[in-house]
């Protein structure tokens, strides 16, 4: 439409150009045939020059109108729906140049400024929603209405599933066996990256999850190390009693670590099985087996 318009004021000027050389012919037009009149015509000479240079004049009034009905022609009848056409041929150009996969971001952008003049944005806090209202180039007004982001909400969010982990595991659990727990999981941070202490320990203060309190190791459930160290055997032997199901453990999730109640540890399945090590078979007989038993 900004192209018609630009185009329908070439046009006009052009036709009031053509208008103006129109005027002209038609005055110098008039005027020779003023002078011709004025003429004596017993001086026939000057009356035939007078007469060549009328007739001249009224062929140029004549050419100045042949140039000016074609534009008038062009100015009345607007070529609009050519235009609009066009228009309607860009518009499905340019959803296939926006979801080209060559079409590269910056061009999205100088797109998107061709066709926006501004975007103003209103907040309805009732509904917490942003209200935008997009004024294109045509004149058109459009209303959009999108979700308020929360405090410290953006568009790298950590998963809901890390986050399921994290409020089951921060009870009972510390900073740096979270984050071993969501590593071994597979699961990544809202940037893609790995867990660490730091960035369970900053997550946890923005979600509001409290801290794991039994830093003195002095409660109820204990980690496979303390249970070791309060059998005196290695964790290697209390994976093998939880394993075979002799020492009751439990997992908050998969894959995490497990917890040992501390009175599991005396019960006497778990006692048994520490006292039977494995030492050698040896036979009380006083006289050794022969190697070689005679046949």
């Amino acid at each position: 439409m900004e192209a018609e318009r630009l185009r329908m004021e070439r046009l006009s000027e052009r036709r009031h150009i053509l208008e103006l050389d129109l005027q002209k012919a038609r005055y110098e037009a008039s005027l020779a045939e003023r002078r011709y009149a004025a003429c004596d015509p017993d001086n026939r000479l000057i009356a035939a020059q007078l007469e060549k240079s009328w007739e001249t004049a009224l062929r140029q009034v004549e050419a100045c109108q042949a140039r000016l009905e074609p534009a008038h022609d062009i100015t009345q009848s607007s070529n609009a729906a050519d235009f609009l056409g066009l228009a309607e041929d860009l518009a499905e150009d340019l959803e296939t140049a926006w979801a080209s996969p060559n079409v590269s971001m910056r061009s999205r952008q100088q797109l998107l400024r061709a066709l926006v003049v501004d975007i103003i944005a209103d907040v309805d806090e009732a509904a917490r929603e942003v209200i935008l209202t997009i004024h294109w180039r045509g004149g058109q007004h459009s209303q959009l209405r999108v979700r308020k982001p929360r405090s410290g909400e953006h568009g790298c969010r950590t998963p809901d599933e890390a986050l399921a982990v994290m409020r089951s595991m921060a009870a009972r659990w510390s900073d740096e066996h979270i984050a071993a727990s969501l590593n071994r999981m597979g699961m990544r941070t809202g940037q893609g990256k790995t867990w660490t202490a730091h960035r369970v320990g900053s997550l946890r203060q923005v979600h509001g999850i409290h801290a794991y309190l039994s830093a003195e190791k002095d409660g109820e459930w204990l980690t496979m190390r303390d249970a070791a160290a309060a059998l005196g055997v290695s964790s290697h032997t209390i994976r093998r009693l939880i394993r075979t199901g002799v020492l009751p453990a439990a997992q908050v999730v998969p894959d995490a670590p497990y917890q040992i109640h501390s009175s599991d540890l005396h019960s006497k399945a778990v006692s048994a099985a520490i006292a039977r090590k494995g030492s050698p078979c040896r036979s009380n007989s006083a006289e050794p087996l022969p190697m070689f038993p005679d046949t």
